[in-house]
């Protein structure tokens, strides 16, 4: 095999690895009150297919107080996360006391 065969492989060889390993993450604010911060933090999350295959998916906003142990919700944030756009992620990030 000569060198130039050689290093279009290897070059082909780190685009698709670079390809596969492509993913994007976005947290974007739900909503807030006039309830203070505090210091609980609960999530609550979900992974579906090609965005819109989820099966048995609860990323609720009271999914995410309930596991934080809050009864007084302050903020919300959604964070979204996809990975070549066929396996996507939702979390729900709640704060409050």
């Amino acid at each position: 095999m000569n060198m130039k065969k050689m290093r279009n492989i290897f070059i082909g060889l780190i685009a698709v690895a670079a390809i596969a390993l492509t993913s994007c993450s976005v947290t974007y604010p739900g909503q807030a009150t006039t309830n203070p911060v505090g210091t609980k933090v609960g999530k609550s999350s979900g992974t579906c297919y090609l965005r819109f295959l989820c099966f048995d998916v609860d990323y609720s906003i009271h999914s995410a107080a309930k596991n934080g142990g809050i009864s007084k919700i302050a903020t919300v944030d959604v964070k979204t996360t996809n990975v070549l756009g066929i396996i996507w992620t939702f979390e729900t990030i709640v704060t409050g006391e």
